[in-house]
C-alpha cells in the first residue's frame, strides 16, 4: 500500500573513508576481551617470528668463526641453535592460528549485530523512505554490502594487525643490529605511506560508485524479472536488455577503475621495498668490509629487510579490500542513519472499543506545498461499512495509510474510539486492523500457514473455519496436498482470485474490529468476484469496514459512501441518495454503467 511515491533523490557520492572505517571498527568493541587476547597472541606470534633471523645470524657467525679458526664444527651446538629456530617458528605459527580463530569469531559477531541492526532499522523506517528507495537497491545494501563488509573485515583486520606489529618488531631488531642500516630501511615507510595515500584518495570514490552501480543494477534486474510477463507481452525485451547492458557497462567502468587504481599499490610498494633491499645489500657489504658488521648480521638484516618490506606491501595491497569494505559500510551506515519514524508516545493510551473511526479536518501532503488531502472529515460507526470512491489520485489509498499511521497527518487528527491514534502505539493500532489489498501477498509456506498468518498459533480447525467463511475451503481441498500445499508470492498453483480468497481467510481469522478492503476485487474474474463478494460480506459483519473501490457495483450496500476528488470529500451519503443528488457519484456511476457492454452487464448487476 505504497500510495504516492516520493521520487528518489540523486545518489550521493561519499568519500568519508576515515569516519566510516573508524565507525566500522568501533562496532567490534563489544568483543573487547577477545580482541585483547587476539592482540596478545599477535604480539607473541610476531615476537617469535622476528626472533628467527637473529638465531640464524648467530648460527651463521658460529659457522664462519669456526671455519676461520680451522677448528672442527660443533654439530651439537649448531643443532641446538637450529632447534631453537624451528621452535620459535612453530610457536609463531601456533599463535597466529589461535589469533585467526578468535578474530574470526569477533568478525562474525560484528557482522551478526550489524545485520540485526539493519533488520531493526528496516522496521523503524517510515513508509516514505521505503517508497522512495528501489527495492533492489535496498536489498543490495542488506545483502551484498553486508557480505562485502564481512569479507573485508575477515581478510584485512587480522592481517593488518600482524603486519603493523611485524613492522614495529622488525624495526626494533634492525636498530639493535645496526642503526645506519635501520635508517636506510626506514626510508621506505614514508614513501609507502605517500604512495598508498595518493592512490587510495583517488580510488575510494570509484569504490563508492562501484557499489552504488551494483545496487542500481540489482534494482533493475529485480524490476525486470518481477515484471517479466509484462516485458515479454509488450515486446520490450530489447529495451530491457539495452538498459541492462548500459548499467552493466557503467558497473564495469567503475569496477575497473577502482580495481586498477588500487591494484597499483602492491607493485609500487614492492618496487620501493626492492630498492631499499638493494641499498641495504650495498651498504651492508661496505660495513662488513670495514669490519663494523658481521656476515651473520648482514644475513639477518637482509632477512629483516624482506620481513620489513613484505608487510608494507601487504598493507598496500589490502587497501582495495579496505576501500571496498568501507564503501559498503558507508552505504549500510547510510541506511542505519536514515530518519526513523516518529516514536510512539512514552505513555500510550490503550485502544479499547467497538471500532468507531473519526477523521477531523485531516490534511496531508507527500511533498511540501503539494497538498493531497485537505480538511477531510467523516465518521465510520462501529459495524458499518464506509466506501471510498473517486478518480485515481484522489487520495483514497492515502486515507488508509493515514489511518494505520504508515504516514503521519500534517494537521487535524484521526480518532479510534475517541482516542487520537498518535497517542497510541502503532502495534496496538495495527493489531486492531486487517487489510485485504488489490495485490495479494503469499509468503513461501503452506496454505494453512498463510491463513494462520492472521493469527499465529491458530489451530487447524480455526484455519479451516476461516477458509470456509472465505469460500476457499472447497478449492483448497481439491489440491493434492490440501491445506499443506506449498505456495508463495509467485506461485502458479493458485489464480489471482484464489489467492485473494486466501488473503480474505487470513483477515477473517485475525478477528479484528477494523477491516480495510483496498480494491480487493479489481483483478479477479466475474465468477471469482462473486465468491470474493460473498466472502467480504461475511468478513464485514460486526466490523467497521473501509472499502476502497473502483467498481461501484461492489459498494452499493455500504452504509456510507465518500466521494473524493482532489483530496476532498465532495459528496457523502448512501447509494440511492447520492444517485438522486445527481452529483459526482451519479456521474461516476453513469460512466461505469452506461451502455450495453458495461461492467454492470458483465457482472450481473442491474
Amino acid at each position: 500500500m505504497a500510495g504516492h511515491m516520493r521520487p528518489a533523490g540523486p545518489p550521493q557520492r561519499s568519500v568519508n573513508f576515515g569516519p566510516s572505517a573508524v565507525r566500522l571498527l568501533r562496532r567490534m568493541a563489544p568483543d573487547r576481551t577477545r580482541l585483547g587476547v587476539v592482540l596478545v597472541l599477535a604480539i607473541a606470534s610476531v615476537a617469535a617470528s622476528v626472533t628467527g633471523p637473529l638465531l640464524l645470524a648467530r648460527a651463521t657467525d658460529f659457522v664462519v668463526a669456526t671455519a676461520f679458526a680451522g677448528a672442527p664444527l660443533d654439530r651439537a651446538a649448531l643443532a641446538d641453535v637450529a632447534g631453537q629456530t624451528v621452535a620459535v617458528y612453530v610457536a609463531s605459527a601456533a599463535f597466529a592460528y589461535a589469533q585467526g580463530v578468535l578474530l574470526n569469531r569477533v568478525v562474525q559477531n560484528t557482522v551478526l549485530t550489524l545485520r540485526a541492526d539493519v533488520e531493526a532499522t528496516l522496521h523503524r523506517l517510515p513508509l516514505s523512505h521505503v517508497d522512495s528507495t528501489p527495492r533492489g537497491e535496498l536489498l543490495s545494501r542488506v545483502t551484498n554490502d553486508i557480505d562485502n563488509i564481512s569479507q573485508s573485515l575477515q581478510q584485512t583486520v587480522g592481517q593488518a594487525l600482524v603486519n603493523v606489529l611485524t613492522v614495529v618488531g622488525v624495526l626494533v631488531m634492525m636498530f639493535s643490529l645496526s642503526v645506519p642500516l635501520a635508517l636506510v630501511a626506514l626510508v621506505s615507510v614514508p614513501l609507502t605511506l605517500a604512495v598508498v595515500t595518493v592512490i587510495a584518495r583517488r580510488s575510494q570514490p570509484l569504490f563508492v560508485d562501484m557499489w552504488r552501480e551494483i545496487g542500481q543494477l540489482n534494482a533493475q534486474i529485480e524490476e525486470s524479472f518481477t515484471g517479466h510477463d509484462v516485458v515479454t507481452t509488450y515486446g520490450r525485451r530489447r529495451e530491457v536488455r539495452q538498459r541492462f547492458h548500459e548499467r552493466n557497462a557503467a558497473l564495469r567502468e567503475a569496477g575497473t577503475g577502482a580495481q586498477f587504481l588500487s591494484g597499483t599499490i602492491m607493485p609500487a610498494t614492492m618496487l620501493i621495498g626492492n630498492l631499499v633491499y638493494v641499498a641495504i645489500a650495498v651498504v651492508g657489504a661496505t660495513m662488513v668490509t670495514a669490519g663494523s658488521l658481521t656476515i651473520g648480521g648482514v644475513q639477518a638484516f637482509i632477512q629483516y629487510s624482506r620481513q620489513f618490506s613484505q608487510p608494507l606491501a601487504q598493507l598496500g595491497s589490502m587497501a582495495n579490500l579496505l576501500q571496498s569494505g568501507v564503501a559498503s559500510a558507508e552505504r549500510v551506515f547510510g541506511l542505519l542513519d536514515a530518519p526513523a519514524q516518529e516514536p510512539d508516545p512514552e505513555e500510550p493510551l490503550a485502544l479499547v472499543g467497538p471500532g468507531r473511526i473519526e477523521f477531523e479536518d485531516v490534511s496531508f501532503s507527500y511533498s511540501p506545498g503539494e497538498p493531497l488531502i485537505r480538511d477531510l472529515s467523516f465518521r465510520a460507526e462501529p459495524g458499518h461499512t464506509v466506501a471510498v470512491v473517486g478518480p485515481t489520485g484522489a487520495g483514497k489509498t492515502t486515507l488508509v495509510n493515514l489511518l494505520l499511521r504508515f504516514y503521519e497527518v500534517d494537521s487535524g487528527r484521526i480518532l479510534l474510539d475517541g482516542v487520537d491514534v498518535r497517542r497510541s502505539t502503532r502495534a496496538d493500532l495495527r493489531s486492531r486492523a486487517a487489510i485485504v489489498l488489490q495485490d495479494t501477498w503469499l509468503f513461501s509456506g503452506t496454505i494453512a500457514d498463510n491463513i494462520a498468518y492472521g493469527r499465529p498459533g491458530a489451530s487447524r480447525e480455526e484455519v479451516v473455519a476461516a477458509a470456509r467463511a472465505a469460500s476457499v475451503d472447497p478449492l483448497i481441498r481439491s489440491l493434492p496436498e490440501g491445506y499443506d500445499t506449498v505456495v508463495d508470492e509467485d506461485s502458479g498453483r493458485l489464480s489471482a482470485g484464489e489467492k485473494q480468497l486466501v488473503t480474505i481467510a487470513r483477515a477473517y481469522l485475525a478477528g479484528v474490529q477494523i477491516l480495510v478492503l483496498d480494491e480487493a476485487t479489481s483483478s479477479v474474474d466475474t465468477r471469482t468476484e462473486r465468491l470474493v463478494q460473498q466472502a467480504m460480506s461475511r468478513l464485514r459483519r460486526d466490523r467497521t469496514s473501509i472499502v476502497i473501490a473502483h467498481r461501484l457495483s461492489t459498494i452499493r450496500d455500504a452504509d456510507l459512501i465518500l466521494v473524493m476528488e482532489d483530496g476532498r470529500v465532495v459528496e457523502q451519503g448512501d447509494h440511492d441518495g447520492l444517485l438522486a443528488a445527481e452529483g459526482a457519484y451519479a456521474r461516476l456511476y453513469a460512466a461505469q454503467f452506461a451502455g450495453p457492454a458495461t461492467e454492470e452487464a458483465s457482472s450481473g448487476v442491474g
